[in-house]
């Protein structure tokens, strides 16, 4: 079975509620999935994993990988990985997350892979998360907004993708507007229009994203996991 990499339109758009209800998702029906978070930044945690985006991800798919395979690389800055190794004095080795993908690649049926920030998020000075899902060789999926603005930054996302030869498996909507006002009731046919990437599912708002089983089950039931898993 193919793995893909979640990538998204921005930070903060839901990609790592949504790529761990992906794989509680393809759990239940019986696909042995593994998650991975190469690159994670921000305040660590005082007990469990140092990530608290990589906590959730673990803990919401229920997977029983360790900490240094799901996320090999954690920087300690609530930044861009490239700010926080210029503020830390680190780099970043990417042979490290080549190799423990592979592995986890090799214990699963499929791997989540679950990016940083956007698509041009730089990992370097002249690496970004695009160059990471060229190096793995992952068909993406793109979690974007439904609100206001939601075009240029998805077209922008797509635009990207293409320009670095990305193939793009499909597009999730995940909604941010409680009430739901036009840009919302328009975005999925607008995108679409536009960017001729299948939209894979519409996720309505949940104010708390956090509750598991409200969040899965949502998923479970607005994405197209035929289409996804074909």
């Amino acid at each position: 079975m193919k793995s893909y990499f979640v990538t998204a339109t921005d930070t903060g758009v839901g990609k790592t509620a949504i790529t761990a209800s992906l794989a509680a998702c393809m759990k239940k029906r019986g696909i042995d999935v593994g998650v991975m978070k190469p690159i994670a930044t921000g305040i660590p945690q005082k007990s469990g994993f140092r990530s608290s985006d990589v906590s959730f991800l673990v803990e919401s798919s229920g997977v029983k990988d360790s900490e240094d395979m799901v996320n090999p690389i954690f920087l300690p800055l609530p930044v861009s990985p490239y700010d926080a190794c210029k503020n830390l004095g680190l780099t970043i080795n990417l042979d490290i997350i080549k190799e423990k993908f592979e592995n986890l690649r090799k214990s699963h049926e499929l791997v989540l892979v679950e990016g940083i920030g956007g698509i041009l998020t730089p990992i370097t000075e002249s690496l970004f998360v695009a160059d990471v899902i060229k190096m793995l060789g992952l068909e993406t999926i793109i979690v974007t907004r439904s609100t206001l603005g939601t075009l240029n930054h998805t077209m922008l996302t797509v635009n990207a993708c293409k320009q670095y030869g990305i193939s793009i498996k499909g597009i999730i909507i995940n909604c941010h507007d409680a009430k739901g006002g036009p840009e919302e009731k328009n975005a999925p046919s607008t995108i679409y229009e536009l960017s001729k990437i299948p939209i894979l599912g519409v996720v309505p708002f949940i104010k708390d994203y956090q509750k598991i089983e409200m969040m899965n089950e949502s998923v479970e039931k607005n994405v197209d996991f035929n289409s996804l898993l074909s």
